[in-house]
């Protein structure tokens, strides 16, 4: 008789799957990083699984793929309205750029006062060795079929020509960006102030800007919406061990970017 009891007792007790999406987002094949096809099957247990009350994410993000950012993102509201289950994302350390993409899928969006959200803005980075090779006299030599194919190589100077041609691709999806945020948000974002600027902001100032709803921890909130016997259901996306633990060189390299993503926002990885 005790196992019908027990199954009685817990049915009644309201679900909240909490689906972490702490790390870079990246394309995939990058063991560590987040991406949609990593986070497909994680993304559907937890809004199919058990019919949970709410769906909380756990956002620890400084961004990456803007692809990836738009799948996943787009993936979780999918799911959201066919099963009609609210979500509500909880900014930890950072949601910045393609974090604060991931976060603006949920309904509401709760942070720390410390946490750091925004971010709205698309960069391309990289460096120019053109001068350092010439003191080393070392020539360079690259034969294309095509005349923009060796658009941006790091070791001849940037043209005006590629300069455009890269404004071009980062303009379109930066007004992507811009064009979510404001359709998840909407009247929520406070007038007059242009918050795609790239600009990021401490939690307190987010939640005036409208970027987020309010200042509020995930278990404590889940809770007072959904009652003291909340039970939580944590979905996650698997690392390889190798990963976990360090011992391959990509893993190495993976760690050390996210470390550096995160270090730009004050947060560690």
């Amino acid at each position: 008789m005790e196992i019908p009891f027990l199954h009685r007792i817990l049915k009644r007790r309201p679900r909240v799957a909490v689906l972490r999406l702490h790390g870079a987002i990246g394309m995939v094949g990058r063991g560590g990083a987040l991406n949609d096809a990593a986070l497909a099957a994680v993304i559907e247990r937890a809004f199919r699984r058990g019919r949970p009350a709410a769906v909380a994410l756990s956002i620890n993000s400084p961004g990456g793929s803007p692809v990836q950012s738009s799948l996943i993102a787009a993936r979780i509201r999918r799911l959201a309205d066919e099963t009609e289950i609210p979500v509500h994302a909880f900014v930890e350390d950072v949601a910045a750029s393609g974090g604060y993409w991931l976060a603006c899928a949920a309904d509401r969006i709760w942070a720390d006062d410390s946490s750091i959200l925004g971010s709205i803005g698309v960069i391309s980075a990289g460096f120019g060795f053109q001068d350092l090779i010439a003191r080393w006299g070392i020539e360079r030599r690259v034969h294309t079929a095509g005349r923009s194919k060796s658009t941006l190589d790091p070791f001849r100077p940037e043209s005006p020509e590629d300069i455009d041609r890269l404004r071009n691709i980062l303009e379109p999806i930066h007004e992507a960006f811009k064009q979510h945020v404001s359709a998840r948000r909407g009247a929520r974002l406070q007038d007059g102030r242009d918050l795609f600027t790239g600009e990021f902001w401490a939690g307190q100032e987010a939640v005036r800007l409208g970027l987020a709803d309010g200042i509020a921890h995930l278990a404590p909130k889940m809770k007072a919406l959904y009652g003291d016997k909340t039970r939580f259901v944590v979905h996650s996306p698997r690392q390889s061990l190798a990963r976990r633990m360090g011992l391959s060189a990509e893993a190495v390299l993976d760690l050390a970017e996210e470390r550096a993503a995160f270090a730009r926002f004050g947060a560690g990885g």
